[in-house]
Order: C-alpha cells, then structure tokens, then sequence
C-alpha cells in the first residue's frame, strides 16, 4: 500500500483541500523540493532561461580573446618570476636546438656532409627574422666546440626564438630545417626546444579535446540507452552535462582574464564534468521514473525525486566544491585552471539539477519513457530492487566483522604500494615518446648526456654595478667546475635597461633527476649566500625549470597536510548536517580514505612502477606526476559523497519509516543499486577516456579516478558500508544532546515499517 506524498509542485486536475492537507501545508517543504516546485510550475521560463543563460556565457565567452593571466610559481622560483614581472622582463628567450647526427658511422671531422648541412642551417636561419630565430651558434662558430658529441656522429646549431607569439614565430624556424633534411636524406636533421615543444604540445592539446570530445559523446549515450530503454531519458543526461560543460568552459575563459589558467583544463573539465551531470541526472531521474512505475502521479514523483535525490544532490555537489576549493590552498599554479573549471561545472550541474531537470520532466511527464528500446524498455522503466546486491548485503549484516575485516584488509594490500610514492614532474610536460619533437629531444639527451640545466638567478636593487657585485660573480664563476654540482659557464648580463641582472648557472643532471635538485640545493643554500649574499644593496632569487620543478614539489609538500584537514573537516561538517548522527560522517570518511587509498595504490603500481606502458601508452619516469595523487583526493572525496548520500538517505528513509537497522540496510542498498550501479559503469567509461589522451597526467588521472569510483560502487558500497553500519546497529543514528539544534529530523522510527516499506522495498 503506498502512501501519497504532498508536494509544493504542480499537477493537473482537481485538487481538493482536507483538512489533514491543510495542516500539512504549514509545514514549509525543504529548500530543495521547493526550488524543483518552482521549476515545475514555471517550466517554460526555467527550461528557456537555462537554455538561454548557457547561450549568452558561451557568447561571453567566445569574444574573450585576451591571454590568461601570467602564472607564478610558489618558493623562490615564483619570487623571480615576480622580480622580472616587475621589470618588465619576459626573462630568457626561448631556446632552441637542431639536431644534426650521422645515420651511419661518420663525424663531424670525417664526413663533409654534416659540415655541409651544419653550413646550410646557420644559413637558412641567419635568413629568417630575428623574432625566429637569432644568437645563433653551431660547431663553426668561435667556441663551439661544445656543441660536438663526445663521439663526433652528433652536433648542434642553437638559437633564440624572441617573437611574442612563440609558437608562430618558430614556424619559419621549423619549415627551414625541414627543408635542409629534404636535400640530405643519408643524415638526421631535425629541431627540438622550449617554442618547437609548446607549439607540438598545444597541437596535441587540442586533438586530445576533440578525442574526449567525439569519444565520451557516444559511450556516455549507449550506456545510458542502455539503463533507460528509451532514447528520450537517455538523452536528458547528456543535455544537462552538456550545457554544464559549455558553461563552465566559457566562465574559465572569462575568470582567467583576472585569475591564471593553464592548459588541460579544458580536457580535465569535459571529461568530469560529463560524468557528474550524467551523475547527478541518473540519481534524479531514476527515482522519478522509479515512482512513476510504482503509480505516482508525476507531481508526487517530482516530490519524492526532489527531496531524496535533490538532496543528495546537493550535498555531494557542495562537498565537491569546497574539496576542490581547498586546491587553492597550496598556491600551485597548476590547480588555479583545473580547480575553477570543476567548481564551475560542478556547480553549474547542481544548478541545473535543481531547476532545469525537473522542469523538464515536468514538461515531458510520461513522454520521457518514449523511445522505448526492444527487450530494455519495459524492463528498465521498472527499476526493481536488485536480487544479487540485497543477496550479498544480507550476508554481510549477517557477519559484518567478518565480510568487513576481509574488505578492509584487501583495500589496504592494495593501497600499500602509496607508501612508497614518489611526486616528480614528467620530462617534456608529460607528452608521449612517439611525438617527434620529444624524440629529437631525446636523441640530443642521449648524444649530449646530462647536459647542463642552467638555473637563472635574478638579481635586482641599487647594487648592481658596484664592484662588489663583479667580484660576486667572479666568485660564483670560481666555484663553477666541470665534475661539480655548479658547471661552467656561468654567464651575466643586465636586463631591462640596467635595472636588473640575470646570471645563468648550470646545473649538474638533466634538469629533473635527484642530481639537479642537489646542485639547486647547494647553489641556494651555500654558493649565492657566501657570494652574492656579502653585496649590499641587491636581492636575488633562483628560477629555471629545475628550480621550479623543485618549488612546485616542496610546496605541495608542505602544504597537503593542511588542505586534507580541510577536506575531512568539510566533509564531516555537511554529512553531520544532512544526517544528524555522528558516526555516518566518520564512517563514510574512514571509507573514502580507504578508496583513494586504493587508488594511489594502483597509481603508483601501473605508473610509477613502469608498468602496462604499451597497453597505456606512456614512457615511466619513475615518479608521480606532483599535482595529481592531491587533486585525485579533493575530487573524489567529494564526489564519492553523492554514493554514500544516496544509499544513506535510503537507508534513512527506512530506518525512519520504523525499519529496523539491519533491514534498513539491507532494503536501502538493493534498492538503489540499480542507479548506482549505473551510475558507477558511465563513471568509469568517462574517465577511462581520459587514459587514452596524450599527457601521462591525464592518463594517471584517468585510471586512478575510474579505479576509485569503482572500488567505491562495489567493495566499499556492497562491503563495508553494510559492515560498518551493522556494526555500529542504531549506534548508527547517535547524536548527542548538545547537537541537537543542528536542523532537520531525527532518523526515528515510527510504526508505518511493516506496511509501507515492506511493499516499497
């Protein structure tokens, strides 16, 4: 027998007033029901405005054409930055190198065609503009010695890109040295550096976002006509997620024209943002159609959708906002761009779950199950509690200690490998081994090995031309050796009309490795004070790709204890909040850390370790790239919500309709496995896509959020939920006296239990 719900929202025909009605409707609906009821009276404007506002933030969008604002990196890496910043110094102009190597056994002294070809190199750039290419210097030139393999099979002609739009003013470049391989095919003739690798790397970028574009798309769609057996509901999902993208995308253009964002956002926000609109929608719309199919008018359905699910809804999405929020804790430039345009889709998503989704479901009604798909449709409009979960969480409660202790054991064998995580910065930003520029990159490494890394000190103030400041760079120029961790030539030279100086200092190791971070290390902390350090007058600071490689890592260190406490905090605060009981929070806490656990885990086995890098398509390192494992945590942790949120407020539903503990466990689980599981399987496709793409962050990113969510839709939900709560029996909806002015009502029970839920269920 089902029991009618009341509900703020609107429904056609006769609607006669009782007295029981009317004391009912002194009772305000929640916040939530009331924003849907709203949305559902008032469908045309909430469906049009929706739709309109997303036009006129991607026209907005769109017209903006300015660049992001400049990114600084934290320590004193981002300290220089700022100097130059300030003196108006864009700081070293791009270098660039051609690669000129004997395919066979010649040299440089033995074969006149590399002498040749050097020749017709220097003369093909000395032709180009200035903007492409100048400071050029080759083997010929005085002093080039260095510039010969130990060998002799390789050498190298070098030069500056100084045009402002680096990744045009390198073409010329690039086109010239092709055509000089062109006329000596017996040679390998090809160019690598700082403007060539950004220009193949954008490239790359953005058939990356066309990829996730054009694959996520039609996956996400035959999963859910899958689920839904009709085309109509599937394809609401993928407008609300689609108009959140579009409208997260076009505020990250607008914000960055006062807050820096940087490249892969875009990619990371499609990808994500897909799988929580599809998320959220599927929480929604399934418990509407789940009334529905059980007799409810669309009103009641809208109702009880808006109220259960709504409500998980919103607090998952506020916990995954505020999770991300607490990115921008660690200062790290990386996390600005990501970190905005998730909130931004997230939020986006929430919105348009609360207003768009119900009003037009309101406006389809029955209509949403058109479409109906042959042997699916019926069967998936009916939505029945699951046989196998209610199978397996029953013999759980039966035995929690025992199911849970096999559970909790095998996560953290799994997550044990995170103990020995290492963070590091990917060589050549990540990009794949089989791009071109990155191969010419490597054969220079190889033929030039541990070549110098210089490190850029900038040094500003009244003390530059004294000479006190010649004798500290003699000095600096003294402790240069060939074997140690400072190598020559130290070089310096004014910039900025005088205002500024910046003294190059090369480096032992590649750049990235554990040499480069030690001779930063010493040059910081013991040869800049005792030489530099003794002039008055002047303050100095150590930049270069080693030094902010290091900052970036030292910083995330530093500050990852303080945004986790943030995170945990949070997220205790609102389930506190939405369940009004003590131990939900700490356990549903306790879980997610297991299941990010898990995940880095499975980060550090596959990438770290070296392993599957055929099947993924990626060169190892040895490392985790530094900014993932952290972002990972805030994400997941808040989107890992929206699974407890739901199967809690079941469970809770019950529990206060008079189901005992256990029951409401049992009842609560199989009866949302349907949607979660679903949810769960697109998660995982979406975010797997993510593997595909080119950049091994994203790649990590990709496996370890999809591992994450489904241990998260299985062990933990099907597990140890279920043992945890009957464990804790109605310890679990404990709430002490001094929080009971928290809001909402307790979860107790009344005596409807054996009537109403056992039919429900």
């Amino acid at each position: 027998m089902r029991q009618s719900q009341i509900s703020v929202l609107p429904e056609t025909g006769p609607d006669r007033e009782t007295p029981r009605r009317r004391r009912q409707k002194s009772h305000r609906a929640p916040l939530v029901e009331r924003i849907a009821g709203w949305s559902a009276r008032h469908r045309k404007t909430a469906v049009f405005g929706w739709l309109a506002l997303v036009a006129i933030i991607f026209v907005v969008g769109q017209s903006i054409s300015a660049k992001n604002v400049t990114q600084y990196d934290p320590g004193q890496s981002g300290v220089a930055e700022h100097a130059l910043a300030r003196l108006d110094d864009n700081g070293p102009p791009p270098a660039e190198d051609v690669l000129i190597q004997a395919r066979g056994s010649g040299t440089f002294r033995t074969d006149p065609s590399m002498r040749e070809a050097t020749t017709q190199v220097v003369a093909a750039l000395s032709r180009l503009p200035r903007t492409t290419a100048s400071n050029i210097r080759s083997p010929l030139s005085a002093g080039g010695g260095s510039l010969v393999s130990a060998d002799g099979r390789s050498v190298l002609v070098t030069f500056n890109v100084t045009g402002a739009n680096e990744d045009q003013a390198v073409v010329p470049a690039l086109n010239a040295v092709a055509a000089v391989q062109g006329r000596y095919p017996s040679l390998r003739i090809a160019e690598a550096g700082d403007a060539s690798e950004d220009r193949a790397g954008n490239a790359l970028l953005s058939s990356d976002f066309r990829k996730a574009e054009s694959t996520s798309l039609p996956i996400t769609l035959i999963l859910l006509v899958c689920v839904f057996g009709a085309l109509i509901a599937a394809g609401i999902p993928i407008l609300l997620a689609l108009t959140a993208v579009i409208s997260a995308i076009s505020l990250t253009s607008v914000i960055g024209l006062w807050l820096p964002t940087g490249t892969s956002t875009s990619e990371v926000v499609l990808i994500i943002g897909m799988a929580v609109g599809i998320d959220y929608t599927l929480f929604y719309l399934r418990r509407e159609r789940e009334e529905r199919a059980r007799g409810a008018s669309t009103r009641e359905a809208l109702a009880v959708a808006a109220r259960t699910s709504g409500r998980a809804i919103v607090v998952s999405g506020l916990t995954v906002m505020i999770a991300l929020a607490g990115l921008f804790l660690t200062g790290y430039s990386v996390f600005t761009g990501i970190g905005l345009g998730t909130i931004a889709v997230v939020g986006a998503t929430v919105i348009g779950s609360l207003t768009f989704l119900p009003a037009l479901l309101s406006w389809l009604g029955p209509r949403a199950d058109r479409g109906k798909i042959p042997f699916l449709g019926r069967r998936r409009t009916a939505s029945r509690p699951s046989r196998l979960w209610s199978a397996v969480v029953r013999r759980v409660v039966r035995r929690p200690a025992a199911w849970g202790a096999v559970a909790a054991i095998a996560m953290l064998a799994l997550a044990a490998p995170a103990l020995g995580m290492r963070l590091g910065t990917a060589p050549y930003n990540g990009f794949p081994s089989n791009v071109p520029i990155i191969q010419t990159a490597d054969r220079i490494q190889a033929a030039f090995p541990d070549a110098p890394s210089p490190a850029q000190v900038v040094v500003t103030g009244q003390g530059l031309h004294g000479q006190a400041m010649t004798r500290a760079v003699a000095a600096v120029q003294r402790d240069a050796t060939t074997t140690g961790p400072i190598r020559p030539p130290v070089t310096a030279a004014f910039i900025a009309g005088g205002r500024g100086m910046i003294v190059n200092v090369p480096l032992q190791g590649n750049g990235t490795n554990a040499s480069s971070d030690a001779a930063l290390l010493d040059l910081r902390n013991h040869v800049l004070p005792a030489t530099l350090g003794k002039v008055s007058g002047i303050t100095w600071a150590v930049s270069g790709t080693t030094a902010n490689n290091y900052d970036d890592i030292a910083d995330l260190h530093s500050r990852t204890p303080l945004v986790l406490a943030v995170v945990a905090v949070v997220a205790f605060v609102l389930l506190l909040v939405a369940f009004r009981s003590i131990a939900i929070p700490l356990v549903s806490i306790g879980l997610n850390l297991l299941s990010v656990g898990a995940a880095f885990g499975i980060i550090t086995l596959i990438f770290q370790d070296g392993r599957l890098q055929g099947a993924l398509g990626y060169t190892g390192f040895g490392a985790t790239v530094s900014w993932v494992p952290l972002f990972i945590f805030v994400f997941l942790f808040g989107m890992s919500m929206d699974y407890h949120v739901f199967i809690l407020s079941r469970i809770r539903e019950l529990r206060s309709r008079g189901a005992p503990t256990k029951d409401a466990i049992v009842s609560g689980i199989a009866s949302s496995a349907g949607v979660v599981t679903s949810a769960a399987v697109i998660m995982v496709a979406v975010f797997s896509i993510l593997a595909t793409l080119s950049l091994v962050s994203l790649k990590m990113l990709g496996v370890g959020l999809a591992a994450a969510v489904l241990i998260d839709a299985t062990v933990v939900r099907g597990i140890l939920v279920p043992a945890a709560l009957a464990l804790l029996g109605e310890r679990t909806w404990y709430l002490p006296r001094w929080l009971a002015w928290l809001p909402g009502r307790r979860a107790d029970r009344d005596s409807t239990w054996p009537r109403q839920v056992a039919d429900r269920a």
